[in-house]
């Protein structure tokens, strides 16, 4: 049950519909609640598909008097349906739902305040490190860049005012992976809010705030809604405190979704399991077939035994996922040949939908760091990352093979 708290007064109600008294949520598997947890039938008319609703305002019948809705800013009957999916999926208490990934991550970073210090991991998504370097500041906040491959290297970059602890795992697009639990011990120890990207994992594969993470985020862009039609963000969480707070700083920016794109995010969920298990399927051969290449230096996937961090990611997840990134032999030309040479795999940016895609996120989607930062983390000219669909795996593996051949000599 995931209570609306209103911004302007502070008031909880309930929005959420109960399955069988007889179950609780916790018993029912993930596909389960991924189809059934704030979806329920229509309670006027039946229909089991719950309708979008498209209101801007409510009727009152009195004033302050209404059914838990009053302006669809502050609260909308199908984005709260969403909110209360996922947040279910995540195992959390509290969801909210943004217009977009980048607006989940300025809400977060404003809520701290001016003056004050944010840690976060240094192989981070392209997006979030321009908003630290180039907003943040300008907001009177400072970031400093880590890299978290052993945990107890971030005690020295703990201050007095380091409010915010800021993780990706698997990292973007270098896949390395963060040991939550641990990272989770010393931010609190400092009294500091850890912050989880769960984008490349989803729920389904990863659950952080099981492992102490105080909020995980989502771009719902990605395999939430996983048909390439939809920009949203989401935040769960389990402290109200920390909700109440997010709640009420979206509503005052106006960072929220559309209706329709909620309904949109919420039919994505339902087959959320289904895909991701392909996803991973297909994600695999690739990376094995890869690592047998002579056209391929490195192969970057957690489900390869030969990850440096493997067995972290075996203990901290439920599976690897369908992202890997691999170093082609030679540099930018090959990396770009081979990019325009593939067929199924599309040249685009973003990720977690149907379709594969594949990119060069030197030039793509981390051209805002340095050169001297993506040298530092492994976002080299050869590198090239690939979001591996659902699609057939013999013709996903014959696209790559004769890309491979065009662009390596």
């Amino acid at each position: 049950m995931v209570p609306n708290i209103t911004p302007e007064n502070g008031n909880s109600t309930d929005h959420s519909n109960h399955l069988n008294d007889e179950w609780t949520t916790s018993q029912l598997g993930f596909g389960t609640r991924a189809i059934h947890v704030g979806q329920e039938p229509d309670s006027a008319t039946g229909a089991v598909i719950p309708p979008i609703s498209l209101s801007t305002t409510f009727k009152q019948t009195a004033i302050g008097i209404h059914k838990g809705y009053e302006y669809s800013r502050a609260s909308n009957p199908t984005r709260n349906a969403f909110e209360e999916t996922v947040a279910s999926l995540e195992n959390g208490k509290y969801g909210i739902a943004f217009s977009s990934g980048s607006a989940v991550t300025s809400t977060i970073v404003i809520s701290i305040g001016t003056g004050n210090h944010i840690i976060s991991v240094n192989d981070v998504y392209g997006g979030s490190y321009r908003y630290f370097k180039r907003v943040a500041n300008t907001q009177g906040i400072e970031v400093t860049f880590i890299d978290f491959l052993d945990p107890q290297d971030i005690e020295s970059a703990f201050k007095e005012n380091t409010k915010l602890v800021w993780v990706e795992t698997p990292t973007n697009p270098t896949l390395r992976i963060v040991d939550i639990h641990a990272i989770s011990i010393i931010a609190h120890k400092h009294n500091a809010i850890l912050v989880v990207d769960n984008t490349f994992m989803s729920p389904y594969f990863q659950n952080p705030l099981e492992l102490g993470a105080d909020i995980v985020i989502h771009s719902v862009t990605k395999y939430i809604n996983g048909h390439s039609d939809v920009i949203m963000g989401v935040a769960i969480m389990n402290d109200i405190e920390i909700y109440q707070k997010l709640r009420f700083l979206q509503n005052s920016t106006g960072a929220v979704p559309s209706p329709f794109d909620s309904w949109l995010a919420s039919r994505g969920l339902k087959t959320l399991h289904l895909r991701m298990e392909k996803h991973q399927e297909n994600a695999m051969a690739i990376a094995k077939f890869l690592e047998k290449s002579d056209k391929v230096i490195e192969v970057i996937y957690p489900g390869l035994e030969s990850h440096k961090q493997h067995k972290l990611a075996k203990k901290q997840a439920k599976g690897f996922g369908g992202m890997l990134s691999f170093k082609i032999k030679g540099g930018y030309e090959e990396a770009n040949l081979f990019l325009q040479s593939t067929k199924l795999f599309t040249l685009a940016e973003s990720l977690g939908g149907v379709e594969s895609l594949a990119e060069h996120p030197a030039r793509m989607t981390h051209a805002s760091l340095t050169e001297e930062h993506r040298i530092a983390v492994g976002v080299t000219d050869n590198l090239i990352r690939l979001s591996v669909g659902i699609e057939d795996i013999k013709d996903l593996l014959a696209d790559i093979e004769q890309a491979l051949n065009i662009a390596v000599q």
